[in-house]
């Protein structure tokens, strides 16, 4: 009994790992799938690097943003440097 008791301990610590370490984990990530896949032009999005800017253009992996009041600032960047969006309008 004692072998069967070790591995059933060593599952048991596995199993806790994994609800406590990767179960949040893949959450976070489908919710930013989710957010990235609800992006819409005229939304406002925050960067990785701090910067506020509004999208302007959308492809598969990148969009345009544009930053500032001056419309020469338009920066192509990848999705995945996107780390909020706002709705315009929603507080």
């Amino acid at each position: 009994m004692g072998t069967v008791g070790i591995i059933v301990v060593y599952a048991v610590i596995l199993g806790g790992m994994w609800f406590l370490l990767m179960r949040p984990q893949k959450k976070e990530q489908k919710r930013i799938q989710a957010m990235l896949a609800d992006m819409e032009i005229g939304d406002t999005a925050l960067t990785t690097s701090g910067f506020y800017g509004v999208i302007i253009d959308i492809t598969d992996d990148d969009v345009i943003v544009e930053f500032g009041n001056n419309k020469n600032c338009r920066i192509p960047m990848r999705k995945a440097a996107i780390a909020q969006i706002e709705k315009p309008g929603a507080e």
